[in-house]
């Protein structure tokens, strides 16, 4: 059975031989290039399911091709995955926000970016399906009914505590950064501004203790996930 298309996009031509040598073992049709404005392109032409996109491209750099590519109505649910040679957070913060789905710094193991993918793909196909119902482990959501058990036991939470809760977990392994956050638990009932996020996670793992302690982890300088 075929596996999904991947668009890798980086000016180290080597780089891209080795990821395209790793992920077409893994079953992957591979595409690539070595700059932005091909990039777009071939994305258009080509209509992958995923993009590994370098940050610093000639031309037009990444997080531009990133805007670009979530700005078109036709691509915008194309999947990527950001490569950085900095790791700075500035870089990576702004690529989460202008829509990317996770990243990794350079210089990286071949087989980790390969899981990365595998992931992310698995999310985008997790993601299609109604999410009004979350089971993980001894955890459970019910979006409907506005209920958390662990073990069969109710645990009480706030309104943006249940929010932040499902964002994350019906997304499990996604980076959001604060701003994500504030904006997914905003709304006509709740009052929220930026640093609070952090109380109200906090007050979030103390009530999911008893599900698992670092269940929600902390991407230091970006923001939070829910472990996969």
């Amino acid at each position: 059975m075929t596996k999904e298309k991947i668009l890798i996009v980086d000016d180290e031509q080597d780089l891209v031989k080795l990821i395209r040598y790793h992920l077409e073992k893994e079953g992957y049709k591979i595409i690539s290039t070595f700059n932005g404005e091909d990039a777009l392109f071939l994305a258009r032409k080509e209509r992958p399911e995923l993009m590994i996109l370098d940050l610093m491209l000639p031309g037009i750099d990444g997080l531009e091709v990133c805007k670009k590519l979530k700005a078109d109505q036709e691509l915008a649910g194309t999947a990527i995955v950001m490569l950085t040679a900095k790791g700075e957070e500035a870089d990576i913060t702004m690529g989460l926000k202008l829509g990317a789905d996770d990243y990794m710094t350079k210089p990286f193991s071949p087989k980790e970016l390969v899981a990365r993918v595998q992931a992310v793909l698995r999310r985008i196909k997790s993601a299609s399906t109604a999410k009004d119902y979350i089971a993980i482990e001894t955890l459970t959501i019910d979006l409907y009914k506005h209920e958390v058990m662990i073990k069969n036991e109710p645990i009480p939470l706030t309104l943006t505590e249940f929010k932040l809760l499902h964002h994350l977990a019906s997304r499990p392994g996604r980076v959001f950064t604060r701003d994500q956050l504030l904006d997914a638990v905003s709304g006509a009932e709740t009052c929220v501004i930026d640093r609070t996020i952090d109380v109200h996670i906090a007050s979030l793992r103390k009530k999911l203790k008893a599900f698992s302690n670092n269940c929600i982890i902390t991407i230091r300088g970006i923001g939070y996930k829910f472990r996969e």
